[in-house]
């Protein structure tokens, strides 16, 4: 074979279809291939290591996929935008036994207040909004790069290291397989095959290039500062503070250690001109001065613009679009970093289940509709979120200065409306209901929609979601039974929960469940299957449909 000019060493057997002609990803210097004779093959080849990918590499790695996980960065990062872990985030933890690691170095942001003009405009509780609808009520703050660490930590405790100052060259596919071309640290390249190839890698994102795939959208005007501070007043608490004026936005998150806060605003505009070179002192102090934050120290700063974009397609063949490679956002919500996490769990169990025979393909059909539908409709909700509180247009100021500060606190006086704010930027509201891998309705549970969660004690002493840990296909049942149904779960081995009946079961967290009616639970936690009437011939129609099999299943079968 010959690249570049340079005679490469003939390929190993499982190399040898490799064709002739490859796919480039701009020009590439001439370079040896280096074939690893230590089988470095993968099930899932990910490309990036920030907290997409490395979700990623923990579902699959616990579901017993074996991963390569590449990034081109030295190290993880030392700063980072992304700070909230929402409460759906927190339970998709807790199935990988991590939530309560990470809401022990995090920091509950337990109320957020409204500030405009200088004046507390509206307070809410977190813990009353998300009360019955979550096993975590609150948002957490956890800076992303102190996120990273604890996550490749625990990686690295499975097993899995993240290959540093690995970059992707080129990839293609090759029939059942892809095969990747690797830059590794010491300037060789090697040859990688993997099943899969998973694009985690941010929104440059070289496999999305290489599929050719749009990224379609724009960037705001508005240039912003994020600065980790250390200082005093009255908003330096434990609660997530957001002021507005007439063009300046200032959203002041705490931080683990007391007095010590993160600050994202605007740069003002005859500043944000230069683009370079800027500091704290180009900051619009206007909202600190009327926030009264008397900051002590600085101990970092950076600027950056804010995309709004989702590419046209999460999947091309073995490839598929996650987190930032997939779609962009303002930081209205803290919900960018949550989407991307949200990805990789809807793909990871998705991929385990094809690769180990227990689904069929078509399966991963499924990854694209689910999660691109809510990534347009997060970016369009964001989107007018954020020209709103923004824009300097006459009409917005005066929605955002007079009728803002009048509504907001109407609003959160409804405890329904305060559940309401909670579950949508909780994420625990986002639901698949228009996939065709779900299926039925019960009341106001449809197939597609989370698990409503029922606080504990219930059989056994934890709640209903306990169960979730195992990863695996579940059925869930309040109440009773049927024979037909326990006959089903017994022959396929598919694990059935069966909890006492309480009437409060009906009406809690705006999603209530129904008495004796069957829930196919899928192993991200999400309904496949909801029936009334607990019809074991509906369930098994739809896993034959599917060609679905439980882990138990197969570990038995083996």
């Amino acid at each position: 074979m010959r690249r570049s000019g340079v005679r490469l060493p003939s390929a190993p057997p499982a190399f040898q279809s490799w064709p002739r002609r490859r796919q480039r990803l701009g020009k590439q210097p001439p370079f040896i291939l280096k074939i690893d004779s230590s089988n470095r093959d993968a099930g899932v080849l990910i490309v990036g290591a920030g907290p997409t990918g490395l979700v990623l590499a923990l579902w699959l790695t616990r579901l017993g996929v074996g991963v390569r996980i590449i990034d081109k960065t030295s190290e993880p990062g030392t700063t980072s935008r992304a700070l909230a872990v929402q409460a759906r985030t927190l339970e998709f933890y807790r199935q990988l036994g991590l939530a309560d690691a990470i809401v022990e170095r995090g920091r509950k942001a337990v109320a957020v207040n409204l500030w405009v003009s200088g004046k507390r405009a509206a307070r809410a509780f977190f813990g009353e909004m998300g009360a019955e609808i979550s096993p975590f009520p609150y948002a957490l703050v956890f800076p992303q790069d102190e996120h990273e660490r604890l996550l490749i930590s625990c990686l690295s405790s499975m097993g899995v290291e993240v290959e540093r100052r690995t970059e992707l060259l080129s990839f293609e596919e090759a029939g059942d397989h892809v095969l990747a071309n690797l830059k590794k640290p010491d300037g060789m390249v090697e040859a990688c095959r993997a099943t899969w190839i998973a694009g985690c890698d941010g929104a440059r994102s070289t496999v999305r290039d290489a599929l050719k795939i749009g990224f379609p959208g724009g960037e705001y005007d508005h240039l912003f500062y994020v600065a980790d501070v250390k200082g005093s007043g009255e908003v330096m608490n434990s609660e997530i503070h957001v002021g507005l004026d007439t063009s300046d936005f200032l959203a002041i998150f705490p931080l683990w250690e007391t007095g010590r806060a993160r600050l994202v605003g605007t740069v003002r505009d005859e500043a944000g001109q230069r683009r370079k070179n800027l500091s704290w002192d180009d900051v619009s102090k206007r909202v600190i001065e009327w926030m009264d934050i008397k900051v002590e120290s600085v101990n970092w700063f950076s600027t950056y613009r804010v995309h709004h974009r989702v590419a046209d397609h999460f999947r091309k063949g073995r490839a598929f679009l996650l987190g930032d490679a997939a779609h962009i956002h303002s930081p209205v919500g803290g919900q960018g970093m949550n989407t991307g996490i949200g990805d990789a769990v809807n793909l990871a169990w998705k991929l385990a289940a094809v690769l180990q025979g227990r689904a069929h393909e078509s399966l991963l059909d499924s990854y694209e509709p689910e999660r691109i539908a809510f990534a347009r409709r997060l970016l369009a909700t964001t989107d007018r979120a954020f020209v709103g509180v923004t824009s300097s247009g006459a009409i917005a100021k005066f929605l955002r200065l007079k009728i803002v500060p009048r509504l907001t606190p109407l609003l959160f006086s409804l405890a329904a409306m305060r559940r309401l704010m909670f579950r949508i930027v909780s994420q625990t509201a986002i639901n698949y209901r228009r996939s065709s891998l779900n299926e039925g309705r019960v009341g106001s549970v449809h197939g597609g929609d989370r698990l409503p969660w029922v606080k504990g004690p219930l059989d056994g002493g934890g709640d209903n979601f306990a169960p979730l840990e195992s990863l695996d296909w579940q059925i869930h049942v309040y109440g009773t039974a049927s024979s037909e149904v326990q006959t089903v779960c017994a022959e396929r081995k598919l694990p059935l929960h069966v909890f006492s009946w309480r009437p409060d079961m009906k009406d809690m967290n705006d999603a209530g469940l129904r008495k004796d009616a069957l829930y196919l639970v899928r192993p991200d936690g999400y309904v496949g299957l909801a029936n009334a009437i607990g019809n074991a011939e509906a369930l098994a129609s739809y896993l034959d449909a599917r060609k679905i099999r439980t882990r138990t299943s197969c570990a038995i079968l083996a």
